[in-house]
């Protein structure tokens, strides 16, 4: 079956959501839209598709992507499923948690249905982790995203929970079987670096890192568990998982000495881009009408718990005294 797929939104992400959709075997892609028409007469050129509106490429597509600006999804995204057109929403869900309701709300009442492009849950490293992460007494999890400032002229979003821990939100929340109890948050003066410590009901520890300030661009995920210890890199796509054999003793020249010897073990990971990783499943999710690997409700969770965070970071910001200088 071949899915007939459009682009909504062809900036800097978007634009590789129509190269992968030109790509995938199973997606006929029929055209790109764009708010800037020129941006979208470039990208329909470059992979041989049409530049349509709105009105006109929802009327053409079976399903589509749409990585318009978040403040737009709710709107966009009710039009796409009214249509009866599948949508995969990028992430966030929506700027606003009314917003994020009101497309789940389109969704229910659609034929269509709704993913969210959280595209580390098809990182290889992180779907190597998912193999065995149920057969792990986890005690604490922590994630660090972080990276210098952004000077290639890609605009982003400058809150950057919504832009970047969300990813870590996200992939935290699918792997901890368990609500977050308490939220605890902290970031400095203009926002360029968060971090956040959450406790969940059953008692493990997260601890959320972003930085737009940081001269070394870091995505790494660690997992402290009773059984062992696991690094998750998500820009090398690899998986190191640390035990520790049960501790010996041995005799030397008469004296009796300690030995603990440490296991490194290095599951194997499967190549392949997130990216197209995602869009496949999405269009098997259409083809085969079974709910996306990340639906409405996961993406409506992941914003609640960065709304949380957000709204921690403010209190704590806010609490801050200012200085005062005297003579």
């Amino acid at each position: 079956m071949t899915v007939d797929v459009g682009v909504l939104g062809v900036g800097s992400m978007g634009r590789h959501h129509a190269r992968v959709y030109h790509e995938l075997t199973d997606a006929r892609l029929v055209g790109v839209a764009d708010a800037d028409p020129e941006t979208a007469r470039s990208v329909a050129e470059q992979y041989d598709t049409a530049a349509l509106s709105t009105a006109a490429l929802l009327d053409r597509a079976d399903a589509v992507s749409i990585a318009v600006p978040s403040e737009y999804h709710c709107e966009i995204g009710t039009a796409a499923l009214e249509a009866g057109v599948h949508a995969l929403v990028e992430k966030p869900i929506a700027s606003t948690l009314t917003d994020a309701n009101a497309l789940l709300d389109a969704a229910a009442e659609s034929d269509a249905l709704l993913q969210v492009g959280h595209i580390e849950r098809f990182n290889p490293a992180v779907l190597a982790v998912e193999e065995f992460v149920d057969d792990l007494d986890i005690v604490g999890v922590e994630a660090r995203r972080l990276g210098p400032p952004v000077e290639d002229g890609r605009q982003v979003d400058p809150d950057i929970v919504l832009d970047l821990m969300i990813h870590d939100i996200d992939i935290v929340r699918s792997l901890i079987d368990s609500a977050v109890a308490t939220v605890h948050a902290a970031g400095s003066p203009g926002g360029g670096y968060v971090s956040s410590s959450l406790q969940f009901e059953n008692d493990v520890v997260g601890s959320l890192t972003a930085s737009r300030v940081t001269q070394r661009k870091v995505r790494e995920l660690t997992i402290t568990a009773r059984e062992c210890f696991v690094t998750v890199d998500y820009i090398d796509r690899t998986v190191w998982i640390d035990r520790r054999n049960r501790p010996s003793y041995l005799t030397d020249n008469g004296d009796l000495r300690y030995r603990s010897e440490r296991v490194v073990e290095q599951p194997t990971v499967d190549n392949g881009e997130p990216l197209k990783k995602e869009l496949a499943a999405f269009l098997g999710a259409v083809e085969n009408g079974t709910d996306p690997v990340v639906n409405g409700a996961d993406g409506l969770a992941a914003l609640s718990l960065a709304s949380r965070i957000r709204d921690a970071t403010r209190r704590t910001v806010d609490s801050v005294p200012t200085s005062v200088t005297q003579d």
